[in-house]
């Protein structure tokens, strides 16, 4: 598969959402609840609206699932997973943990992805068949041998509802849960892929929140799976296990599992 032109797509739109998002972080903006009560605020829509003019007017054919302007299907099987403001609360609160995701998914698979974080002037990109950069330079992710060595990191424990509770508590249990990293969002995953954390777990993630991670750990090295192990792409339920160390991932499910 080459990627190739859609690798320089990709890396124009996250230009644009850098243009978007830079004059209003620690501006003193306000911002809106949505539906589901979490934040957006104006950088977010500016943000997704100046990737998807790109989108529209190079690849009008392709799908957009966009998290502040919604879904659109396509007719190439091709579909761009965008989510402006990965982290609005930490944006809001002036720190930069936050960033921008692109992927590329090609019949609900992804094979593009790519990690901005804007205000620290870094990118990861993840490409199929091609090793994950951090500005050009390639990354990989570290060996853990053990889990209770594992360095574990999540946004928050209290996004862990009802019955995913239980099997989070259990895996943290297993870990070096002394050294557990609380927020960072898509941060987290791209400090795993750099070999500077081993293990990151969520549930409720949305396509456009998982779908740019896929081939940017993988592409380092490390392996991403529901909490069952298996891959994601089409029908992902949004529980996601990133492991910087594949070799750790059915310790790591069977913790998980313990939990319930």
């Amino acid at each position: 598969m080459n990627l190739d032109n859609d690798i320089a797509l990709a890396l124009r739109l996250a230009d644009a959402a850098r243009a978007a998002i830079r004059p209003h972080f620690r501006s003193g903006l306000t911002s809106e609840r949505k539906g589901d009560a979490s934040p957006v605020t104006i950088a977010d829509r500016a943000a997704e609206e100046a990737m998807r003019r790109i989108l529209t007017a190079e690849v009008p054919r392709d799908g957009i699932a966009g998290e502040e302007l919604g879904y659109s299907e396509g007719s190439t099987g091709r579909q761009w997973a965008l989510d402006p403001i990965d982290g609005t609360c930490a944006f809001l609160a002036g720190r930069p943990l936050f960033g921008t995701l692109i992927a590329l998914l090609v019949e609900g698979w992804p094979v593009l992805g790519v990690i901005d974080q804007p205000i620290l002037d870094e990118r990861w990109l993840g490409a199929a068949g091609r090793p994950t950069t951090l500005n050009g330079a390639a990354v990989r992710t570290r060996r853990c041998s053990e889990l209770a060595e594992a360095t574990l990191a999540t946004t928050g424990a209290h996004y862990f509802r009802d019955h995913d509770a239980g099997p989070f508590r259990a895996l943290a249990a297993r870990t070096d849960h002394k050294r557990m990293v609380m927020g960072g969002d898509c941060y987290n995953y791209a400090m795993l892929a750099s070999g500077h954390l081993d293990m990151v777990c969520e549930s409720d993630l949305k396509l456009h929140d998982w779908a740019a991670l896929v081939p940017v750990v993988e592409g380092a090295g490390g392996s991403m799976s529901d909490w069952a192990g298996e891959p994601l792409g089409p029908g992902a339920t949004g529980h996601v296990l990133a492991l910087g160390d594949p070799a750790r991932l059915d310790d790591a499910v069977e913790a998980l599992a313990c939990g319930h």
